[in-house]
Parts: structure tokens; sequence; C-alpha cells
């Protein structure tokens, strides 16, 4: 299988698409100045108990209190907190974890105002970012995560991951973290360190060990509530996670980005550094790899797939529900069971493609098209399972119910990634009229002469919408060439499959977005749609 990763950065957010065989798989988008992201950690402040929910409610920054179950305080909480109340008695020294007295375990029956009081400091990090009207979820179990270890402070185990198979070379990490492991830290080892020498692992446990030391300095200093540690850069995050010697190419079209991916594969598998690639086209990275329309076509209410089928996403606050319709197939076999079976086991394949798509999480609830045999349910359940064996998210799937429904529990930490592919009219801006689209070349070459004119801005790339482009470019003497004929050859225009139909943007020749809009583009149009809602209860 052929795996790629376009990274697209533009100033307010970044998107990251992972391709199998040139088909997306996966895609995260993050804002570049995202807070309360999953692994950060704060200092903060309880702000009341809730004993019948046996947790607490703290104050971390955001607009709605965090939540802290009791079970999420981890069972060394008693050293921890012993820790933390040492290290705000003197804050101009940095106590050692390694020299504190272990405390034991709390008691795992234990209530939550045992424990804490209101008013009091805590080092907590984020496990699950605020979903719709709920706060972030924290832990107080802190955890550092670095490419081959996880380093847990106040911990004492060694684990390794499930995914290492020989018992040897078990015993061989094990032995190994043994050896360099500081006192009162566990280890998590991760499969990636598989193979790995003891000078790597070693490297990475000091640079996690000064990640913890750094983020308790500025815990003494800093008032409640304040961010102390931040995830690296999401995008290396993300890589960390996923990335694999499968991998062909990683594409970026930002040198700052592009340097700080380099640097990271360099540091992991710098026999694997020529893979990553900066993309110097001025044709958009996602239009060129074909992941505008994939997202297009994929995000909708109704995605369709093979031979007419298709299914319907619909979410709710509780859950997420997924339809089944075979639609107008054209191919359908010989019987309804069969023909039920094969568009049962096509949308499974689609559906465990969207799970990780679109990043849902929680309860999903499939309707699947009737199946009468027992046998065909089974094989369904069973395709299922093996289409969801790559997908990180830990999951659980359950076989189909006598209804016909199957569910999915799957691991949420972040808000699902909902795109709304209808576009908004850039004509009207949702008003109901448009101004004549024969007349947007005329707009397009206003703009261009006031950017030349006026702003004295000649270098530039205007993108358009794909037919919008083909209309300016068609011809020996089209308008295109005219245009730069008149204005001195500088500038360019380029399709974007991303813009509506009427739509534009400018970029300068740094990348930087100049805003062209001006108020008569949108108060023209608000105008005659007051104007036709005056005229219209004159009427009545």
């Amino acid at each position: 299988m052929r795996s790629e990763l376009i990274v697209d950065v533009q100033p307010g957010e970044v998107s990251i698409a992972l391709l199998e065989d040139s088909r997306l798989v996966s895609l995260q988008k993050e804002a570049r100045n995202i807070s309360y992201a999953v692994g950060d950690i704060y200092k903060a402040k309880v702000k009341k108990l809730m004993p019948g929910l046996n947790a607490a409610f703290v104050n971390v920054g955001y607009e709605k209190d965090a939540f802290l179950h009791y079970l999420d305080l981890g069972s060394q909480f008693s050293s921890y907190s012993q820790f933390l109340k040492s290290a705000l008695e003197d804050t101009k020294h940095l106590p050692a974890v390694s020299k504190i007295k272990r405390q034991p375990d709390i008691d795992k029956h234990g209530t939550i105002v045992d424990v804490l009081t209101p008013g009091q400091e805590l080092m907590v990090q984020i496990v699950k970012e605020p979903i719709s009207s709920k706060g972030p979820r924290l832990t107080t179990e802190i955890t550092f995560t670095g490419r081959y270890l996880v380093l847990i402070p106040f911990g004492d185990k060694i684990s390794i991951s499930q995914k290492i198979k020989t018992t040897e070379e078990k015993l061989r990490l094990r032995q190994l973290i043994e050896s360099i492991r500081p006192k009162n830290f566990g280890v998590i080892v991760r499969t990636s360190a598989e193979g790995k020498r003891v000078a790597e692992l070693n490297n990475e446990l000091k640079t996690l060990l000064k990640c913890w030391e750094d983020a308790v300095a500025k815990f003494q200093k800093v008032t409640a509530p304040s961010l102390i540690f931040e995830e690296e850069s999401r995008i290396v995050g993300v890589l960390r996670d996923i990335f694999s010697p499968s991998f062909e190419n990683i594409y970026i079209n930002d040198p700052e980005i592009y340097g700080q991916i380099l640097n990271y594969v360099n540091l992991i598998a710098p026999e694997r550094k020529e893979i990553v690639k900066l993309y110097t086209n001025e044709v958009p990275i996602f239009d060129h790899f074909n992941i505008t329309k994939q997202i297009k076509s994929s995000f909708g209410k109704t995605v369709s797939f093979k031979s007419g089928a298709y299914i319907i996403i619909e979410h709710t606050e509780a859950l997420h529900v997924i339809d089944v319709n075979s639609g107008n197939r054209s191919k359908a076999a010989n019987d309804q069971e069969s023909n039920a079976l094969e568009v049962n086991m096509r949308a499974a394949d689609e559906i465990a493609r969207q799970l990780r798509l679109r990043d849902m999480g929680g309860i999903i609830v499939i309707d699947f098209i009737d199946m009468n045999k027992a046998e065909h349910r089974q094989r369904l359940y069973e395709h299922m399972r093996e289409v969801m064996a790559n997908d990180r998210a830990r999951h659980n799937i359950l076989p189909l119910s006598k209804f016909g429904l199957m569910q999915i529990t799957r691991q949420r930490v972040r808000p699902a990634l909902d795109i709304v592919t209808a576009e908004t009219c850039p004509s009207c801006y949702g008003k109901g009229e448009v101004q004549p689209s024969l007349l947007f070349t005329d707009t397009l070459k206003e703009k261009i002469d006031y950017l030349v004119n006026n702003l004295g801005v000649t270098r530039f790339v205007m993108y358009v919408h794909p037919f919008v482009d083909a209309y300016l470019k068609k011809g020996i003497i089209s308008l295109y060439r005219k245009w730069r004929m008149e204005t001195g050859r500088k500038f360019k225009i380029m399709p974007d499959q991303s813009l509506a139909y009427l739509q534009y943007r400018v970029l300068d020749e740094n990348r930087n977005e100049i805003d062209l809009k001006e108020e008569k583009d949108i108060s023209s149009s608000a105008t005659k749609s007051k104007n036709k809602a005056k005229n219209r209860s004159k009427e009545e």
C-alpha cells in the first residue's frame, strides 16, 4: 500500500491529509493558535467539588470549567500532591521526584472530597478536548509522550506495547529501560522502540525528563490558571504517532513547517529523510493531489460508493447514526439476500473509512440493510472488525442486533471533523439574489486594476474557480493574456477547487492573503433583499 502525507499550511489553520493509494483516509484540521489540545498541561485551581459525581470542576482558563473525575486522579495521587506542595512552598529550588518518599496508593473506591479541597492548585493534563457544550476533561496522572517511550512521573512500572510480539525483544527492552529509568518514574515502551539501541532510548528519556522539569519550574512561577507545557507542533505530533516506514512521500507547502518535519524525520529515521519534500508549485497543494475533490465528495450528509449505493450520516448530541441504502444499483445480484450482503459489505468498507476521516467518536449506530441468514450477519460483523483493525483509535464493535443495527463505540478525544460541503453564494452572501455572473470578469478586472494601480502590488496570484479559470484562459488572445499585457505580466491567475463559482482570493508574493472585499460587495445584495421585503409588505 502506497502511503503519503500531505500538509497544507494556511495562515489560520493547518490541514493534514493521509493518502493510501491516492485515496483520502484521514484528515485533520487544526487552528494554528489552538488551545486546550490533548496533552497540554496547565496549572489549574479546583473550583468546586461534586460529591454526587465523585468529581471536581477545575478552572483551567477555558470558558467552561474542566471536569476531573476521582478515577482520573491516578493511584499515585498522594505522592503527586505531596510533591506539588513542596514545589509551591520552595519556589527557588526545583524538587526532585527521585528523592521523594512514595506514598501509598489512594483507595480506588474513595471519594473526591477526601483528597481535594476548593481552591487547591493542581498540575493537570488535557485528555479530552472541549466538545460541544462541555469543557475539557482532565487527569492528574501526567504523561510525556515521545516517539519510543512515554514517561510517567510518580509511576514505578515498565509496560511494553502488546504489539511487540517476541518474548526475547520484550525482555531485552524491559531490562534496558530498567537500567536507565530514573527512580519514581514509570515508562511505557511504544511499538516503535522495537529493535532500537540503548543510546536512542536513553536520549529520548532524557528529553522527556527535561520536559517534566521545565513544566515543574513553570508551575512554581505562574499563577493559576496558566498553560505550563504545550505539546510539540501538532503536525510533528501527528507524524510522531502515524509515521511509518511505508510512507513514500511527505509533502509540505510551508518552508518553516517543512524544516520542523525534516528535522524530526532526520532524528527518528535519518535513512528516510529524503521522503520529506517542500511543495513549491502555485497550484494549491490539496488540488494537486486531488484531495479537495475527495473532501467535497466525502463530507456531505450523503456519501455514495460503488454501484449507486450510498450511506446517510447524521450527527446528534449523543451519537452518530448511519443509514445504508442500496440506491439504484445497476448490477444487482439475482436475489435480494445476496444483494443486501454485497451492499452491506461495501458499506462497511466506506463506514470504516468515514469514521477515520471524520474522526467520529462516542456511540455510532449503523442501520444496515436487513439480512435473513445468520451466517451473512456474522460475515458482515467479522468484515467490519477486519476493516476497522487499522483504526488507531480504541473501539468496540457489537454484532448486529435482531433489528439489523450494529453498535460501535470509538474513542473520542476531540470534536468530530464536520466540513460543510455546501457552498455559500459569494455574490449574494445568502440573501437570495446574485449579481449578473456575466459581469464577474469585470469585477475581477477591477480588482486587478485596484491592486496594481492603487495598492502598487504587481506580483500576486489570484485564485478563482476552475470553470472561471478555464473561461479567462480560453482562446489564443484570452482575457488573462490581455490583462497581463496591460499590467506588466507579473501576476498570475490559478484555479482553486476549494472556491465557490463566483469566489476569488488573492495572495501576495509572500503568500499573505490580500482582502479585497468591499462594503458594496455585500451591501448591494442586502439592500435589494430589504427593498424586496418592503415591497411585499406594502402589497400585503
